[in-house]
């Protein structure tokens, strides 16, 4: 324990990148641990973000902060990875609280410390490497850097990709892949699937997306077209109504308004798609339906009701999800909008349908008087494949 302290001390300094905490020695509970570093009021702080199989749970946290909360942690997990400029370190853990440090230097023309609390950050599309899709959309100049007025939306976009990241061990990559973006809009979170899943790691794919918008679905396939992009295409449609294909191995819907959300969702558990990644908005349906006694006093006030039916809403999804036999994480994410819907429902088909999660599901919907319409287009679904 004593060694892991000392690489903690040594590392948790302007010089750290990134770090992981993984092994859980417990089914239950938070399975991984991600650190990174960050600013807040010119200080070094570093955020830890905790992840359960259905949560994501964030500290932000002083050096020294951070180095007794690691440790906390490390009673629980067998290792813990670590990247600095410098070096890269391995700290295993045994049962008994002994601690084993493998390191590994980096070699002398790999990027140098930047003493300054600016220093640029890690992401997966990096910053001063120019990215054709991101050049036309605005968000980088010819020569790589980030236009100031959308840095957000770069590191929004790189959020995103760490979300597909983390599922990539579930796509097959023996095949072609099928993915669909429902409600892609000005899609730039298309083109950044494509490029990262294409481009950087070499998956066959083939991405469709689907809007409402006409003008928005010629400039997008011109732009597919102009990067060379064949299999990427964008098509006008509507999500309820959408068959043009019989496989499906992800799905992806991001500010899907209302109950699309759920038609898309029921779509994927539908096709049995390996991977849904859907950031759900504007929940109205259950605001008009909740009711309940109890809660009455706290529901005569009309912001509380609306952020309590979109949660509850949510939650639901996120619950048939899982009776489907999906293993879903309801995880946080800064929404292209900047709006307060900054929820993401990560789904990864696992199993067959547990009908044992039905009753929890009607007993909460009874309690609130609720018929959401995912449970409905599901029940549909499991009529029509009898």
């Amino acid at each position: 324990m004593e060694e892991m302290m000392n690489v903690l001390e040594s590392t948790l300094n302007i010089d750290f990148i990134r770090g992981t905490i993984s092994g859980p020695r417990k089914k239950e509970g938070i399975i991984k641990v991600r650190i990174r570093p960050l600013e807040k009021r010119g200080k070094l702080y570093f955020q830890l973000e905790a992840l359960t199989k259905t949560q994501a749970f964030h500290e932000n946290l002083s050096p020294e902060e951070s180095k007794k909360r690691i440790a906390s942690y490390m009673e629980e997990f067998r290792q813990i990875q670590i990247e600095t400029v410098s070096e890269d370190v391995t700290i295993l853990m045994s049962r008994k609280g002994k601690s084993s440090v493998r390191r590994k230097k980096k070699q002398e023309n790999m990027q140098k410390a930047d003493l300054s609390h600016n220093r640029k950050k890690h992401y997966i599309l990096e910053e001063g490497i120019p990215v054709p899709f991101l050049v036309d959309l605005g968000v980088m100049t010819g020569e790589g850097k980030i236009v100031r007025t959308k840095t957000d939306k770069f590191r929004q976009i790189n959020r995103f990709l760490e979300f597909i990241e983390d599922i990539l061990p579930q796509l097959d990559r023996g095949r072609e892949l099928t993915i669909l973006d429902f409600g892609c809009g000005k899609s730039y979170l298309t083109f950044a699937m494509y490029y990262y899943l294409h481009e950087l790691k070499n998956y066959d794919i083939r991405i469709i997306g689907l809007d409402l918008k006409k003008d928005v679905i010629v400039h997008c396939s011109e732009l597919a077209e102009k990067y060379g992009y064949e299999k990427l295409s964008f098509l006008e449609g509507d999500i309820a109504h959408y068959d043009g294909v019989d496989r499906v191995d992800m799905v992806v819907t991001l500010h899907a308004c209302d109950t699309a959300t759920d038609y898309a969702l029921a779509k994927a558990a539908g096709w049995k798609a390996k991977v849904i990644l859907s950031v759900p908005c504007c929940q109205h349906e259950l605001n008009g339906q909740i009711e309940n006694d109890i809660l009455a006093p706290v529901m005569d006030y009309g912001l509380l009701k609306e952020r309590f039916a979109a949660l509850v809403t949510d939650g639901l999804r996120a619950k048939y999800l899982e009776r489907e036999g999906y293993e879903t994480q309801v995880l946080e994410f800064i929404d292209m909008e900047h709006t307060p819907k900054n929820i993401l429902l990560r789904a990864v088909k696992k199993k067959e349908r547990n009908e044992n999660i039905t009753q929890e599901i009607e007993r909460c919907e009874e309690l609130l008087h609720l018929r959401p319409t995912i449970g409905e287009l599901l029940a549909d679904i499991r009529e029509k494949d009898r």
